[in-house]
């Protein structure tokens, strides 16, 4: 039996949406996880970010909002920065991400989710 995909999904985003629509297109079986109405603690965060196969940084949006705080990029590197950013601002959490298997990836671009969602 294959093993169940959780996606961090941000129902606004349209690459969030194509990773479940892919999933149920290769009929793979997904738990939905909604991090912006049920933010991850720091210590699922820094969990997360043990098992991302992408650098700690990719997992952080650099947009406007990133810029209206006047955040600088290079102060989130280490998965303890970014686990604490993304527990103050959750919106800035790069989506979706994909997690299967002891293995978390950002579904960017849609063909990554697509991939990984293959493999599952």
């Amino acid at each position: 039996m294959a093993e169940t995909t959780t996606v961090l999904h941000h129902p606004a985003c349209s690459t969030s949406r194509h990773a479940l629509e892919a999933a149920a297109e290769a009929g793979v079986d997904v738990e939905v996880l909604p991090y912006l109405k049920q933010p991850l603690d720091r210590a699922a965060l820094l969990e997360l970010l043990d098992q991302l196969e992408d650098e700690p940084a990719a997992l952080v949006r650099k947009d406007s909002f990133f810029k209206d705080q006047g955040l600088d990029a290079a102060d989130y590197t280490t998965p303890e920065a970014v686990a604490d950013l993304l527990v103050q601002h959750p919106r800035l959490m790069e989506r979706p991400v994909l997690v299967r298997g002891g293995v978390a990836i950002i579904g960017r671009p849609k063909s990554r989710a697509d991939a990984f969602l293959a493999q599952g």
